[in-house]
């Protein structure tokens, strides 16, 4: 697995930063094995600067070339580039799996209730032989960046932005048709496991899986006495 990771790429008028990583595994795609895309939130503190939410985005690819690793940079910060955003301070950072070791993944944790450095992202990088580039503004999108690789690995932070086609379903689905369309299961959170009926969401939303133990895996409410599809950082 290659992961390709985006920090502060955006403003606050402007398109996310998830829309964009979803750009960039469209362009990815017509080369490379898109697995999905995943959402990581990063620290919220006030000595850190963030458009809204202060996360990252992850894309996830099928394939072991790492002789591909320098190309696959390439497109994304081409794309990164095309549609650069004025007041934001991006940072790309590209990883094959064998280059996450117990140090970023250290990291990555620490990024979730620390402040960190672009001093310490950019070490880490350089140690583990990690590409990661700012490619605008303060670049302080290197931190967030480095982290989200490792905690895309760990197959148990944060959400999917892109998995299968289940972006294509909107509103309430059939448990049958949302596990067709990449879900692996689907849970209530107090640990039943979901495997008829209809899932009930807003009209015009797909429903909002996580990443559990590097499954697909959508969480539902049902203390109103049907089953709720909720949405987790």
């Amino acid at each position: 697995m290659i992961y390709v990771c985006v920090d502060d790429t955006d403003s606050l008028n402007s398109r996310g930063t998830g829309r964009l990583a979803r750009a960039i595994a469209a362009k990815l795609s017509k080369k490379y094995p898109v697995e999905g895309v995943t959402r990581h939130q990063l620290y919220v503190h006030p000595d850190i600067p963030f458009t809204s939410h202060n996360s990252c985005a992850v894309i996830h690819l099928n394939t072991d070339n790492k002789k591909n690793m320098d190309n696959i940079f390439e497109i994304a910060k081409e794309e990164i580039y095309n549609d650069f955003i004025e007041g934001s301070d991006p940072g790309l950072s590209v990883a094959h799996e064998s280059q996450i070791k117990p140090s970023l993944i250290a990291y990555a944790k620490d990024a979730k209730d620390t402040v960190l450095t672009q001093k310490k992202a950019r070490k880490l990088a350089e140690n583990l032989n990690i590409r990661l580039e700012g490619l605008g503004g303060t670049e302080d999108g290197v931190i967030g960046s480095m982290a989200g690789l490792g905690l895309a690995y760990m197959g148990n932070d944060g959400r999917f932005l892109l998995k299968d086609n289940i972006r294509n379903l909107l509103g309430s689905q059939f448990v049958e048709k949302l596990i067709e369309a990449g879900i692996d299961a689907i849970y209530t959170l107090d640990g039943r496991l979901v495997t008829k009926g209809i899932i009930h969401n807003n009209a015009d939303k797909s429903v909002k899986p996580c990443p559990v133990n590097g499954k697909c895996i959508l969480f539902v409410d049902d203390s109103k006495g049907v089953f709720q599809a909720i949405k987790r950082n």
